[in-house]
């Protein structure tokens, strides 16, 4: 491991158990990889995901409430496939819980990490961020991908943090490092699912999201406002295994392993994303000049 990749250090923001792998698997494998450091911040154990398989179903809210500590495990299996070392949960395992969806009776509840107090919530992200040092943050856009309570508040926590560090801290060792560089926010390309949605009602699928025309998908980002591709189809393997350990929510007929075998390993082994903050590095790849590398531009 050379200095230089040794001095990288990514930080990931999400929700819930394998949110991560579904959006940024690939991602998080290629740093992890190449020898990078690679943390990963959960904000919730995704207690009130829905249990997909039978034999799991008694940990589910409406009965044993136990699905948040199983979920940690399948967390840490899952970071296993993809070579991550360091992934933690915001505050602890279970400071505040999964949210659900709007208009269920779990989102009124006072603990979950919907209502967390913004301040409480950024300033433990701020603790992680003074503790790694990160150049690169990676979270949600403002409408948290596709709109769940918690990745839109995952989304401002990411931000409040960044800008609280960005306001502290000198390490006389590593300078102002507690400004994050560059901050991506995941992304779905229209074209991309279009491509996908083809392929899968040419195959007899039911399409995404509950339609089979893209253009009734409100949160797809327009190709224009993406600007950086990452793409490493040889990892797919690894965001399928990772996707794989989340067996309580990812089933085997997926959509996921579905375009994995209909497009090939370019379909899950690549990630968008749209810079937000920093300097766009001056490396183009690929037909959209999209940056290839995260890091590209910091010194």
């Amino acid at each position: 491991m050379n200095d230089a990749r040794a001095a990288r250090r990514l930080l990931l923001v999400h929700a819930h158990p394998d949110d991560e792998s579904i959006g940024t698997g690939v991602t998080m494998a290629k740093y992890a990889a190449e020898g990078a450091a690679v943390t990963l911040v959960t904000c919730t154990r995704g207690e009130e995901g829905e249990v997909l398989v039978p034999s799991l179903s008694h940990l589910a809210a409406a009965h044993d409430d136990e699905l948040g500590p199983h979920r940690e495990v399948e967390l840490a299996l899952a970071m296993a496939e993809l070579g991550v070392t360091d992934h933690r949960f915001l505050g602890g395992p279970g400071r505040w819980r999964d949210s659900g969806m709007v208009g269920t009776a779990s989102n009124d509840r006072p603990d979950v990490f919907w209502r967390a107090d913004l301040l409480e919530a950024a300033s433990e992200l701020v603790a992680v961020i003074r503790q790694v040092c990160p150049q690169v943050l990676v979270t949600y856009d403002t409408f948290g991908g596709y709109g769940h309570p918690d990745h839109v508040q995952a989304h401002r926590v990411a931000m409040y943090a960044s800008q609280l560090a960005a306001a502290h801290g000198f390490r006389p060792d590593l300078g102002p490092v507690w400004k994050v560089a560059k901050v991506y926010w995941t992304a779905l390309p229209r074209s991309v699912m279009r491509e996908g949605m083809e392929a899968l009602l040419a195959a007899g699928g039911t399409g995404f999201f509950g339609t089979d025309n893209v253009d009734d998908i409100p949160f797809l980002a327009d190709d224009d406002a993406v600007t950086t591709r990452i793409t490493a189809p040889e990892l797919e393997p690894a965001k399928i295994a990772a996707l794989r350990r989340h067996a309580s929510q990812v089933e085997e007929d997926s959509v996921f392993f579905q375009l994995a075998s209909l497009i090939g390993p370019q379909a899950m082994g690549t990630e968008w994303f749209t810079l937000v903050q920093g300097e766009r590095g001056t490396s183009a790849v690929g037909e959209g000049g999209w940056e290839g590398d995260l890091f590209d531009g910091i010194g």
